[in-house]
């Protein structure tokens, strides 16, 4: 299979994309073939890295395949408001978690129900909503309201308020900067079991340096062909959003990956994806007049200077 590799070979040997584009190769060419949860079986190395400079509104937004940056936005402001139910989402065509629940409710209730029809009931009951759509504490949860308990004083506990992370790291880094305590996290050894599926990208840290804000994330499992694109977006605007709420410059965003991983049934995406070769500079301007990071709307952004290639497909492992 003859894939852009050499250098020579590349017309834009500098793009950022290329490092995810070599990683995607070295997983395909080099990684370990494993046995996996979902009994897909997936090739994988662990402990990679990546390194994006966010200067002058530049994204890691991938060009050599489609990325619905509108749909992983959506996705993010999700996780802003604490829900974890996939209602609000389907309701705004995104589709990205239902596989979850839908798989849920054919194990539980043996009813081989289409995705659309389940959409569509999750749309139009409230109630089937509740009863079926909740993810458990997931990511908005443990951001925006991490569980707290408070002592009685007779050696037991009662539940305390939620912890906003969000909201204490935005104020934190306005107060002390320099502090070395800038950190969103998700893995919530307590309700991972509640949870449909554990903190993929999970532990989230921040860094001033020459009023740039800088972030480092840590990502303990990555589908690089479907999920690492959006993960590597939404962070991005993460720390896009913050820097802005802040007063600072978007500096450098770096990922760790845990185990990265390709699926074996992604063989057509990742032998096409590998042949195109990235093009492009995206850019993303964000609205100066929002105050409050949980206000942002979808209209709050634009993105500048994409012209992806055509979208590749391939099947989710669930």
């Amino acid at each position: 299979m003859a894939f852009i590799t050499p250098a020579a070979d590349r017309t834009a040997p500098d793009h950022f994309e290329w490092q995810y584009l070599d990683l995607m190769h070295r997983i395909w060419t080099a990684g370990d073939e494993r046995h996996d949860r979902t009994g897909v079986g997936t090739r994988s190395l662990f402990g990679e890295t990546l390194r994006f400079d966010l200067a002058d509104g530049a994204m890691p937004l991938i060009t050599t395949k489609r990325v619905f940056w509108k749909t992983a936005t959506r996705e993010l402001l999700w996780f802003l408001t604490g829900e974890t139910n996939i209602r609000p989402l389907v309701q705004q065509g995104v589709a990205i978690w239902t596989d979850w629940p839908l798989a849920r409710y054919r194990r539980e209730t043996a009813h081989d129900i289409t995705k659309d029809d389940f959409v569509s009931r999750i749309i139009d009951d409230v109630e089937f909503a509740r009863r079926w759509g909740d993810l458990g504490p997931v990511y908005g949860r443990q951001w925006v309201n991490w569980p707290s308990f408070v002592a009685t004083g007779d050696g037991l506990y009662r539940k305390g308020e939620g912890i906003n992370q969000i909201a204490k790291l935005v104020e934190g880094l306005r107060k002390d900067p320099y502090g070395r305590r800038h950190i969103l996290e998700g893995w919530n050894v307590a309700e991972l079991d509640a949870m449909a599926l554990p903190p993929c990208h999970k532990t989230y840290q921040f860094h001033v340096a020459a009023g740039r804000l800088n972030s480092l994330l840590s990502q303990r499992s990555c589908d690089v062909a479907l999920g690492l694109p959006f993960n590597l977006w939404s962070a991005a605007l993460l720390q896009r959003m913050i820097a802005a709420q802040v007063g600072l410059k978007p500096g450098i965003f770096m990922w760790v990956g845990g185990d990265t991983h390709l699926y074996l049934n992604h063989d057509r995406l990742v032998e096409e994806q590998l042949r195109r070769q990235p093009d492009g500079h995206p850019r993303l301007t964000i609205n100066s007049e929002v105050d409050d990071i949980f206000a942002y709307s979808l209209q709050d952004f634009t993105v500048h200077d994409y012209a992806p290639q055509p979208q590749i497909t391939a099947p989710v492992a669930v």
